[in-house]
């Protein structure tokens, strides 16, 4: 059962539908994770960043309409209190360098879901054992 105080609220940004709907069961099954909301583009991020309140956001970094670093820019600004953690399939210099500039970890997808849980985990200044 989740404990709302130690609970990490999630916000998943993943352009992705099947790997969007994947992530959102895997990532609910873990006990300090609660998905809040998962959106497929960059423009739906920041409205739910303010509705829903999520500790960490998890933002693909390739989407069709911003890209990650962009995305992390606007929530910096619109929801400074937000971790944001990105994902990408494949990841370069450049995609390396943002999310350094931005504060953010960033997970390749083929990491799997452990790397990325803890990545979210120590993103929201949490950490298990």
């Amino acid at each position: 059962m989740k404990v709302q105080d130690t609970t990490i609220r999630l916000l998943l940004v993943e352009d992705n539908d099947v790997y969007r709907e994947s992530l959102v069961y895997l990532l609910n099954r873990i006990d300090d994770l609660d998905v809040v909301g998962a959106v497929a583009d960059g423009n739906s991020a920041l409205p739910a960043c303010r509705e829903l309140y999520p500790d960490v956001v998890v933002v693909d970094f390739r989407l069709p309409d911003f890209d990650g670093a962009e995305v992390a820019a606007e929530l910096r600004v619109r929801c400074p209190a937000v971790a944001v953690v990105f994902l990408s399939a494949s990841a370069g210099r450049e995609e390396y360098d943002a999310a350094s500039s931005a504060g953010a970890a960033l997970v390749l997808k083929d990491e799997g879901v452990d790397a990325l849980v803890g990545a979210v985990r120590a993103a929201a200044g949490r950490s298990r054992e």
